[in-house]
Protein backbone atom coordinates (compact mmCIF):
# COMPACT_ATOMS: atom_id res chain seq x y z
CA UNK A 1 0.00 0.00 0.00
CA UNK A 2 1.28 3.61 -0.66
CA UNK A 3 0.10 6.51 0.62
CA UNK A 4 1.18 9.97 -0.29
CA UNK A 5 3.51 12.30 2.42
CA UNK A 6 1.45 15.34 2.70
CA UNK A 7 3.64 17.27 5.18
CA UNK A 8 6.48 18.17 2.97
CA UNK A 9 7.02 21.75 1.52
CA UNK A 10 5.88 22.41 -2.09
CA UNK A 11 8.77 21.48 -3.72
CA UNK A 12 9.42 17.87 -2.53
CA UNK A 13 6.80 14.50 -3.15
CA UNK A 14 7.13 11.59 -1.20
CA UNK A 15 5.58 8.09 -0.88
CA UNK A 16 5.44 6.46 2.25
CA UNK A 17 5.45 2.23 1.47
CA UNK A 18 4.13 -0.55 3.67
CA UNK A 19 2.84 -4.00 2.96
CA UNK A 20 2.07 -5.09 -0.51
CA UNK A 21 2.66 -2.71 -3.32
CA UNK A 22 1.67 -3.74 -7.17
CA UNK A 23 3.61 -2.26 -9.96
CA UNK A 24 0.64 -0.66 -11.18
CA UNK A 25 -0.52 1.42 -8.19
CA UNK A 26 3.81 2.33 -7.89
CA UNK A 27 3.91 3.36 -11.27
CA UNK A 28 0.33 5.18 -11.14
CA UNK A 29 0.58 6.79 -8.22
CA UNK A 30 4.43 7.59 -8.72
CA UNK A 31 3.98 9.05 -12.26
CA UNK A 32 0.63 11.37 -10.91
CA UNK A 33 3.00 12.69 -8.25
CA UNK A 34 5.53 13.61 -10.22
CA UNK A 35 3.90 14.70 -13.27
CA UNK A 36 2.06 17.16 -10.47
CA UNK A 37 5.26 18.23 -9.25
CA UNK A 38 7.22 18.94 -12.49
CA UNK A 39 4.23 21.02 -13.04
CA UNK A 40 4.70 23.56 -9.74
CA UNK A 41 8.83 23.39 -9.68
CA UNK A 42 10.19 21.84 -13.03
CA UNK A 43 12.70 20.25 -10.49
CA UNK A 44 11.91 16.74 -9.38
CA UNK A 45 12.95 16.01 -5.09
CA UNK A 46 11.22 13.10 -4.23
CA UNK A 47 11.53 10.81 -0.96
CA UNK A 48 10.60 7.10 -0.73
CA UNK A 49 10.35 5.67 3.27
CA UNK A 50 10.00 2.03 2.29
CA UNK A 51 8.67 0.09 5.75
CA UNK A 52 7.68 -2.87 3.80
CA UNK A 53 10.10 -6.22 2.90
CA UNK A 54 11.39 -5.61 -0.41
CA UNK A 55 9.63 -9.06 -1.60
CA UNK A 56 6.22 -7.33 -1.35
CA UNK A 57 7.30 -5.28 -4.51
CA UNK A 58 6.57 -6.89 -7.90
CA UNK A 59 9.41 -7.77 -10.14
CA UNK A 60 8.14 -5.27 -12.81
CA UNK A 61 8.12 -2.02 -10.61
CA UNK A 62 11.56 -1.87 -10.80
CA UNK A 63 11.48 -1.73 -14.71
CA UNK A 64 8.92 0.91 -14.39
CA UNK A 65 11.05 2.58 -11.81
CA UNK A 66 13.50 2.96 -14.14
CA UNK A 67 11.11 3.96 -16.70
CA UNK A 68 9.99 6.93 -14.70
CA UNK A 69 13.71 7.42 -14.17
CA UNK A 70 14.60 8.16 -17.84
CA UNK A 71 11.32 9.86 -19.09
CA UNK A 72 11.98 13.08 -16.41
CA UNK A 73 15.78 12.25 -16.77
CA UNK A 74 17.29 15.68 -16.50
CA UNK A 75 14.37 17.06 -13.99
CA UNK A 76 15.50 14.90 -10.76
CA UNK A 77 17.22 16.87 -7.97
CA UNK A 78 16.94 15.28 -4.36
CA UNK A 79 15.69 11.43 -4.28
CA UNK A 80 15.86 10.38 -0.60
CA UNK A 81 15.44 6.87 0.26
CA UNK A 82 14.69 5.75 3.68
CA UNK A 83 14.71 1.98 4.28
CA UNK A 84 16.73 -0.60 6.31
CA UNK A 85 17.09 -3.25 3.12
CA UNK A 86 20.70 -3.04 2.17
CA UNK A 87 19.26 -4.60 -1.58
CA UNK A 88 17.15 -1.04 -2.01
CA UNK A 89 20.29 1.07 -0.63
CA UNK A 90 22.63 -1.14 -3.51
CA UNK A 91 19.65 -0.33 -5.75
CA UNK A 92 19.60 3.47 -5.26
CA UNK A 93 23.06 3.76 -5.72
CA UNK A 94 23.27 2.98 -9.00
CA UNK A 95 20.54 5.53 -9.85
CA UNK A 96 23.27 8.08 -9.22
CA UNK A 97 24.84 6.53 -11.58
CA UNK A 98 22.92 6.52 -14.66
CA UNK A 99 20.24 9.50 -13.91
CA UNK A 100 21.86 13.31 -12.78
CA UNK A 101 20.93 14.69 -9.71
CA UNK A 102 21.70 13.65 -6.22
CA UNK A 103 20.20 10.41 -4.74
CA UNK A 104 21.05 9.51 -0.64
CA UNK A 105 20.09 6.96 1.92
CA UNK A 106 19.07 6.76 4.93
CA UNK A 107 18.44 4.30 7.60
CA UNK A 108 14.75 4.43 9.01
CA UNK A 109 16.10 5.34 12.00
CA UNK A 110 17.36 8.55 10.07
CA UNK A 111 14.03 9.45 8.71
CA UNK A 112 14.27 13.18 10.28
CA UNK A 113 17.36 13.81 8.32
CA UNK A 114 16.18 12.55 5.24
CA UNK A 115 13.34 14.54 5.47
CA UNK A 116 15.86 17.79 6.10
CA UNK A 117 17.76 17.21 3.54
CA UNK A 118 15.54 16.31 0.63
CA UNK A 119 13.79 19.67 1.84
CA UNK A 120 16.83 21.60 1.99
CA UNK A 121 17.14 23.89 -1.38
Amino acid sequence: MLRLITELPPHVAGIHAHHEVTEQEYIETLTSLLDDQLKRTKRINFILVLETDIKNFTSGMWCGNVALGLKHFFKWNKVAIVSDQRFLRGYSDLFKYIIPGKFKNFRLSAIDQAFIWVARQ
